[in-house]
């Protein structure tokens, strides 16, 4: 019995240990991207000894990787609380899109992390095999949505589901990821105060009209 107890103590350590692990890489990956991070770095905001983190990851793209699959993991498992499936068509894409809009501005470190990724080609993405099925299962979700919507006759017909996903995220992403040149171009605060909450309703508002009926 003790010694069932302490396996499942030190299971716990090192599950604890891991996340503080990928917490530290999260932020450090998303300040300084894949080839500026340093694993002694890391390590340090961890408070985990280097050696873990190779034992755990293999090496600091292993742990990117990781970094990856836990990222899309969290937004994806945020988004499935929404309960879209449990409402209407209108108010399941009004939620959808504020919550991509909303997730963006809270979340500056997961746009930083697609950026960098989107720099090497997606050459690590393809590596994290958790992720394709995350999305698999959204566009089927939003396929879902669309087609009672249509049925309901408050949607138009033949809306791709993967393609309207790809245009009503990047609503988020671009404005985010794009908020300090935007500042300077539009000299005004992008991303912040009355610019942030108009440009909110908005993106909504666009969302909303796009899937209207045309006739």
């Amino acid at each position: 019995m003790l010694g069932n107890r302490m396996v499942t103590a030190t299971k716990r350590d090192a599950e604890r240990t891991k996340r503080r692990i990928l917490r530290a890489a999260v932020a450090e990956f998303a300040a300084k991207g894949l080839a500026g991070a340093r694993v002694d770095a890391i390590a340090r905001r961890a408070r985990a000894n280097k050696r873990m983190i190779y034992q755990y990851y293999g090496n600091k793209e292993g742990l990117y990787v990781a970094v990856l699959e836990i990222t899309y993991a969290r937004f994806r498992g945020r988004e499935k609380t929404l309960g879209l499936d449990r409402v209407g068509p209108v108010e399941a894409m009004r939620r959808l899109a504020l919550f991509n809009l909303d997730y963006c501005h809270r979340h500056p470190e997961f746009i930083s992390l697609l950026n960098n990724e989107n720099l090497h080609g997606a050459r690590h993405l393809k590596k994290a095999k958790t992720v394709p099925p995350l999305h698999a299962s959204l566009a089927e979700t939003i396929a879902a949505i669309l087609e009672r919507g249509a049925r309901a006759g408050v949607f138009r017909t033949g809306v791709d589901p993967v393609g309207f996903y790809i245009a009503l995220a990047s609503l988020g992403y671009f404005y985010h990821s794009n908020r300090h040149t935007l500042s300077v171009i539009f000299r005004a605060d992008i991303g912040r105060g009355r610019s942030w909450r108009a440009y909110r309703r908005e993106a909504v508002d666009m969302v909303l009209r796009y899937l209207r009926p045309t006739h």
